[in-house]
């Protein structure tokens, strides 16, 4: 059976923000009926596993006011208008846990809230880590607390419930070769 195309009638702009956008998109669905849609835009982002060797990895703690508490969870950070994923991740690691990649090895792209969201979030192994020539500035918004982690222990704080963040999850997931590259 042949998938009828969701035809856009119109669509414009409620919310121009720092990080993502709000469009809301009139559309008629293959059934015929209209529906109105809020779709956030995202530039997309990079999620970082940083690893001093094979069997630790970095996660930093950060307090994120929309769940209201502090978490453990893999660094990542927003691609930056015109800036190469790779370029990013190279950046947001040097801005989040202090120290530069001489490797990276992109390990996959998912889409984390696809009903609603159109960001991409592409995940990047970072190795022969090494602080950078010049310290990198944080966020204003940020305060990060690094802490390099045995695998293990990370697995633990996953079990635990203390790990509560999906990209933290995924990515932990991809380290042990479980998730399809992309």
């Amino acid at each position: 059976m042949p998938i009828t195309a969701v035809r856009q009638l119109s669509q414009s702009t409620v919310f121009r923000g720092r990080v993502f956008d709000v469009e809301r998109d009139r559309v008629r669905l293959p059934n015929g009926r209209t529906a109105t849609l809020d779709i956030v835009r995202h530039r997309g982002s990079v999620v970082l596993i940083p690893q001093p060797d094979r069997a630790h990895v970095i996660l930093i703690r950060q307090y994120r006011h929309a769940i209201r508490r502090w978490i453990w969870e893999l660094p990542a950070g927003s691609i930056e208008a015109a800036e190469a994923p790779a370029r990013a991740a190279r950046r947001e690691c040097a801005e989040e846990i202090g120290l530069e990649p001489g490797r990276l090895e992109r390990l996959a792209a998912y889409f984390p809230t696809p009903g609603i969201c159109d960001e991409r979030m592409i995940f990047y192994r970072c190795q022969e880590l090494r602080k950078p020539a010049e310290p990198a500035a944080r966020d204003p918004d940020e305060e990060i607390r690094p802490r390099t982690f045995t695998l293990d222990g990370a697995r633990r704080l996953i079990r635990r419930g203390q790990v509560v963040d999906m990209k933290t999850v995924v990515g932990l997931w991809l380290l042990e070769g479980r998730g399809p590259g992309r």
